[in-house]
């Protein structure tokens, strides 16, 4: 049997201008994390492997979870954000919005931009960022067992593109609805991965940690 769970991080600095600053976890992020690690090991403590990115936010969830000695792998990254926002204002006159009502109506512009190669200068293609991932989950049903990945939701959303042939706007706009520290659940089967479930919260499905069921 091969399974991969995806992991998005815990909250981060959702008031920061830029990738360094955004980079780290809030300190309800941390709890986030620490709630998902206690879940997974009452009801699923083994994983054959467990994987991160590179980005401080993604190690700190990990470690957060309880998986402190977890091996790296850039391509679990998230995309950059704030260089596709900039290059969306400095080339298409099209500022970053400042409510999250605005930011619903953007992203799916972003990432449209991007997938269209209109979107020039910033550190990754479209292309190189969806042919990264996909070569990671290719390895890793390759793999065999039980994989846990700490990653962000532009991966997710990456994955869940491939999975269920999603068009571009499509996927951006389910990137919106990805949780904080939520888990997703793939096989692969008879050749084929595949998702048994997308954006589960169960480590804060109590009625007093509403608070902490976040998407930003």
């Amino acid at each position: 049997m091969t399974e991969i769970i995806l992991v998005r991080h815990g909250q981060a600095n959702s008031g920061a201008a830029n990738e360094a600053s955004y980079d780290r976890l809030s300190d309800l992020g941390h709890r986030q994390a620490e709630w998902l690690g206690a879940w997974l090991a009452m009801t699923e403590p083994h994983f054959d492997r467990v994987l991160t990115g590179t980005l401080t936010r993604q190690r700190q969830t990990a470690s957060a979870m309880g998986y402190g000695a977890t091996a790296e792998d850039a391509r679990l990254n998230e995309l950059t954000y704030f260089n596709l926002a900039h290059a969306m204002e400095m080339q298409h006159g099209i500022p970053a919005p400042d409510t999250a009502q605005e930011f619903a109506r953007y992203l799916p512009d972003v990432i449209s931009h991007w997938a269209e190669d209109r979107l020039a200068g910033v550190p990754e293609t479209f292309g190189s960022f969806r042919a990264r991932i996909l070569a990671l989950m290719d390895e890793a049903c390759a793999a065999h067992g039980r994989t846990l990945m700490v990653t962000s939701g532009g991966v997710i959303g990456m994955v869940m593109q491939h999975i269920l042939g999603l068009e571009t706007r499509a996927m951006a706009a389910l990137m919106l609805r990805i949780q904080n520290s939520s888990v997703h659940r793939l096989r692969f089967v008879h050749g084929t991965l595949v998702l048994d479930s997308f954006n589960a919260t169960p480590h804060l499905d109590a009625a007093d940690r509403a608070h902490a069921r976040t998407f930003i």
